[in-house]
């Protein structure tokens, strides 16, 4: 069979005995279920016309009928069979279909009923719901070549997120462009999940094999790609409402746990503050002890302490002396041996005390130094780093003290 350049096809037509020239214009080419192929048997209607220019007698083919179904279902279950080694069939494969899409592309006839249930069915469901129609040969031998190229530019243009192939139905040669290889093969390329919803029949075609899922209607197609949107909005409500219960719950929780914290905290308040001033007062005691004031003190008691011990061993041993005199010697020497002892411990005692007044805090401060303290804290000063200009301080002399307020920092 051979295909000219404006789309006529010229083959050869015979039987047991005899062979005749047919020709298929273009236009009938279109209508017909089928295009001939070799070797097939047909039964074809039409006229037979002679050509005078050419000296021909031609059979003008306008119909093509199967005349042996047998042989074409044979091929079609050779067809099967190897898509299905090639695991076209597996449900592995499948394409899930989107939740909700963006829209959705329509391949089918332009006109009848079925383009028009689809419509009406998505958008009752969902109002907004895009649409994207490809109109596409369903019936004829151009048919699958249409279809195929529909999924092609379908897949190409990405309008849609799922495919919808339908047709209304039919025989099984009137269903034949969905049971050809070339469908089956676009299908399977596609990137876009298909859905197919060729009509009630009793069989299932190789479309309904390969595609992702498969419904008998329009109608059901339509309800199968696109929620209700009704329902969606229901579903939604119900999960807000269940949402706002929720916060409303935690926020009753951690309202409470908070007071409740904070019920502890007040309970606590006393006590954290009654043992952050004995930490104070523990504290302060300590710099009280540690400080150099007290330190001066102390020392000053030690060197009287001592002065006193002093004295009293000075004296105990005078005496030891005078009765060990008086035992041995006339009284008057016993009284000037006394009064020796007594001038010389008399004037070590003084020494002794010359000394430690010169060592007391008063005597160096006597000599020209002084004590430098922080008017607010009290603390000595030993070193520039303790005090800032500005600050008030508190100097002890030799005799008197003074109140000053620092203008200058060296270090």
């Amino acid at each position: 069979m051979k295909r000219g350049a404006k789309g006529h096809y010229s083959f050869a037509i015979k039987d047991g005995q005899s062979l005749i020239n047919g020709f298929l214009y273009a236009d009938d080419a279109r209508r017909v279920t089928t295009l001939p192929e070799d070797g097939q048997a047909f039964v074809f209607r039409g006229r037979v016309d002679f050509w005078p220019q050419y000296g021909t007698v031609r059979f003008v083919v306008d119909q093509v009928e199967f005349d042996d179904i047998g042989k074409l279902r044979a091929r079609l279950e050779e067809l099967k069979r190897r898509l299905e080694a090639e695991g076209a069939f597996a449900a592995a494969r499948k394409r899930p279909l989107p939740f909700l899409p963006r829209a959705i592309a329509l391949l089918t006839s332009p006109t009848g009923a079925v383009i028009h249930d689809l419509q009406e069915t998505i958008w009752e469901r969902y109002p907004n719901m895009g649409v994207v129609v490809y109109p596409v040969q369903v019936q004829g031998a151009a048919a699958p070549m249409s279809v195929a190229r529909a999924l092609r530019r379908c897949n190409q243009e990405d309008l849609a997120d799922v495919i919808v192939l339908a047709r209304g139905g039919g025989s099984f040669e009137e269903l034949y462009a969905f049971n050809t290889e070339i469908v089956a093969r676009a299908i399977l390329e596609s990137r876009l999940p298909v859905v197919t919803a060729l009509g009630h029949t009793s069989d299932r075609t190789l479309a309904d094999l390969v595609g992702d899922a498969e419904c008998r209607t329009p109608t059901e197609a339509g309800a199968r790609v696109v929620p209700k949107k009704s329902d969606l909005v229901t579903q939604l409500r119900e999960r807000g409402r269940r949402l706002d219960r929720e916060i409303a719950q935690r926020l009753a929780r951690e309202t409470e746990r908070l007071a409740a914290k904070r019920q502890r905290m007040v309970q606590l308040l006393p006590a954290l503050v009654r043992h952050r001033v004995e930490r104070l007062a523990r504290a302060a005691a300590e710099l009280g002890r540690l400080s150099p004031l007290a330190q001066v003190a102390r020392r000053e008691e030690a060197l009287r302490e001592r002065g006193r011990s002093l004295s009293r061993t000075a004296y105990a041993r005078l005496t030891r002396a005078r009765n060990a005199l008086s035992a041995r010697r006339p009284a008057e020497r016993l009284d000037r041996a006394l009064t020796e002892r007594f001038a010389i411990a008399t004037r070590g005692l003084e020494h002794r005390r010359q000394r430690l007044v010169a060592l007391s805090p008063d005597g160096v401060l006597s000599r020209g130094y002084s004590i430098t303290q922080d008017a607010e804290s009290g603390a000595v000063l030993r070193t520039s780093e303790g005090t800032a200009i500005k600050r008030r301080v508190r100097i002890r002399l030799g005799a008197g003290k003074l109140g000053a307020v620092v203008d200058e920092v060296e270090a």
